[in-house]
């Protein structure tokens, strides 16, 4: 799963990253960018691209689906999105068909216990590199909502948890975001392993878990 994440990298540099996604040669972002953030959770807003290109969008958006058909945002959020069910589960198989974005990301945190505890750790591409993971987007109760996709880990990852976003690279985005519903469902498996294989892991601070903490300390390696 993807609970917690970290994000940056904003205002003109994340647009530079989302200019140099494949096909993009303009970029909106009518409400800017949420400033950088080190604890990210559910339900607080994040940035969502959006692609029909040679156009990208970005926008801020909760982060928990809100599908078209709910009447509150009473519930459990729905940060994430099982890559297994995805296009079948109702309250996702709307937004599949024809609301797939992306989420960046300069990394996301993870919880592991080896026998002390659960312990979070960081994952990350390394500075400078953002991550894409596969999102969906809705406009329920008139408002900008989106949830990660996630699928099994796999590879390096799997000690850390069964669950991992799904993870674009370049290849893959334009498929996802501008595809048919056909060709985003090819996307629907692991993350590719030579991806997995680039991204570093290191436990931080558990002060992590407090979501009221959130500053460039918590991403050092503890």
């Amino acid at each position: 799963m993807c609970g917690r994440f970290v994000l940056f990298t904003t205002d003109e540099s994340l647009l530079a990253h989302v200019g140099a996604l494949p096909g993009v040669a303009e970029v909106h972002a009518p409400e800017g960018t949420p400033g950088p953030r080190y604890n990210i959770a559910p339900t607080q807003i994040v940035p969502l691209v959006r692609l029909d290109t040679p156009v990208a969008r970005v926008d801020p958006a909760r982060w928990g689906l809100l599908p078209h058909w709910k009447k509150d945002d009473s519930g459990p959020p729905l940060f994430n999105a099982r890559g297994e069910t995805v296009a079948t589960k109702p309250s996702f198989r709307d937004a599949f068909k024809h609301q797939r974005g992306l989420i960046p990301m300069d990394g996301y945190y993870e919880w592991h216990d080896a026998g002390e505890g659960k312990v979070p750790h960081f994952v990350s591409l390394g500075e400078g590199r953002i991550m894409w993971a596969a999102a969906l987007w809705a406009t329920g109760l008139d408002r900008l909502s989106a949830t990660i996709v996630t699928t099994d880990s796999t590879g390096p990852l799997a000690w850390l948890h069964d669950r991992l976003p799904r993870f674009l690279s370049d290849d893959e985005i334009e498929q996802w975001t501008t595809g048919t519903p056909g060709q985003a469902v090819e996307l629907l498996h692991p993350t590719p392993v030579h991806y997995v294989e680039q991204l570093s892991v290191r436990p931080v601070d558990r002060a992590v878990g407090n979501v009221r903490n959130d500053y460039p300390e918590l991403i050092s390696e503890n």
